[in-house]
This record gives C-alpha cells, sequence and structure tokens, in this order.
C-alpha cells in the first residue's frame, strides 16, 4: 500500500514538474516570436572589405539610424509600410551622405525576410532567426554587412561604436521578451529546440496540404 501511494505520489510530481516546464518552453516559444515578429532589422552591406568601403557604410548607418524616419510607426506593420513608401528617400540619404564624404556609390534598398545570427548591442542580445528587414546594399554589396534594429530605434550611434537603447526595449517589450533579451544564455537551447519543433510541424503541415490536394485530384 505505501509503496503503491510513493509511487503515485512520485508520478503525479514527476507529471506536475513536466507540465510546468512544457508550460514554460511554450510560453518562451511564442515570446521568442512575437519578438522576432516585432522588429524591422537593418541590415547595410558595404561595397569591399577595404577599409575605405567598410567606413563608408558606417557613415551610411548612422545616417540612417539618426534620420528618424520611421520614428512616426506605431508597429511593425506601419514601419514596413513607412519604410516600402520611401525606399528612395533611402537610398537618397545614404547616397548623399557617401557624396559628403567623396563617394558616388550607388545605394539600393528594399524590403525583404532575412535569417540573421544572434547580434549583442550593448547589454541586449537579438536573438538568431527570420526577421523582416530593411537591406541597404553599397555599391557592388560584396563587403562584411552590418545590422541593427531600425523599427523600433533601439540602436544608436556614439561615437564609432553602436549603443542599445534600454529605455526604448522598457517601453516597447514585454517583460518576457526583455528577458529573452537580456538574458540570451538561459533561452538559448530552448529557442533552438522551439524552432526545429516549428521547423517538423512545418514540415508535417506542406505534407498533409500536398496530400489533400494529391487526393483532390483523384
Amino acid at each position: 500500500m505505501k509503496k503503491h501511494l510513493f509511487f503515485v505520489l512520485t508520478s503525479g510530481l514527476i507529471f506536475a514538474i513536466l507540465i510546468s516546464n512544457a508550460f514554460s518552453f511554450i510560453e518562451s516559444g511564442l515570446a521568442l516570436d512575437k519578438l522576432r515578429g516585432s522588429v524591422l532589422r537593418l541590415h547595410i552591406l558595404a561595397n569591399s572589405d577595404s577599409d575605405y568601403d567598410q567606413q563608408m557604410k558606417l557613415k551610411v548607418r548612422d545616417a540612417l539610424l539618426e534620420s528618424g524616419i520611421l520614428s512616426g510607426a506605431a508597429d511593425l506593420d506601419e514601419a514596413e509600410d513607412i519604410a516600402e513608401k520611401r525606399l528612395r528617400d533611402i537610398e537618397t540619404l545614404a547616397e548623399l551622405t557617401l557624396e559628403e564624404n567623396g563617394c558616388n556609390y550607388s545605394v539600393k534598398a528594399s524590403l525583404t525576410d532575412m535569417d540573421f545570427d544572434e547580434r549583442q548591442y550593448g547589454e541586449m542580445t537579438m536573438p538568431k532567426g527570420k526577421y523582416k528587414a530593411l537591406r541597404v546594399e553599397i555599391g557592388k554589396a560584396e563587403g562584411h554587412n552590418w545590422w541593427c534594429v531600425m523599427y523600433p530605434p533601439l540602436c544608436i550611434p556614439a561615437a564609432c561604436e553602436v549603443e542599445a537603447d534600454e529605455e526604448t526595449a522598457e517601453c516597447f517589450f514585454d517583460e518576457k521578451e526583455r528577458d529573452i533579451l537580456e538574458k540570451p544564455q538561459k533561452y538559448k537551447v530552448r529557442s533552438a529546440l522551439w524552432d526545429e519543433l516549428k521547423k517538423l510541424t512545418d514540415k508535417i503541415k506542406k505534407e498533409k496540404k500536398k496530400e489533400v490536394k494529391t487526393n483532390g485530384r483523384n
């Protein structure tokens, strides 16, 4: 009787732990998805890897971050809409910045979905993953790239470096999202597992859709 009771209690405890961990895993995964889906990254490619071209890339970076071109956006959708409508203005600003520094490279700006590696800005770390990005290509765009967050304006130029605007992050992200940004090591494993789980579920969904279409033709 005692052994049976011990087994029941132990099983219940293990089950409770598993449920608790599963809830925490899902909560973290959903927060990660929400974070990725609420920012617009800035991605700049230099003409080449020469010191001069890399310096020009940073000049363009600072001009775009200081422009406040997306400052009136209330959310990501509006930020994307503004960026889409003002792509030519963004190109012009970048080209004028280059001209002021004795450079005549052409610039191409576009909105796209991109995979980013993990990137640290001061005390904050933006998780790796797929994000919407404002992509700015300078000249041949064959040099090392540079990226940050255009919306919300988390990155501010400071001398030769770029720092994270923690005050903006506190206003824009909820507590769970800020925890992900501020404690990346805590979420690294579960984020990787979450992404693999999503890939698996997406694959299953595609297979099911394919099967439905195939059955529909028969």
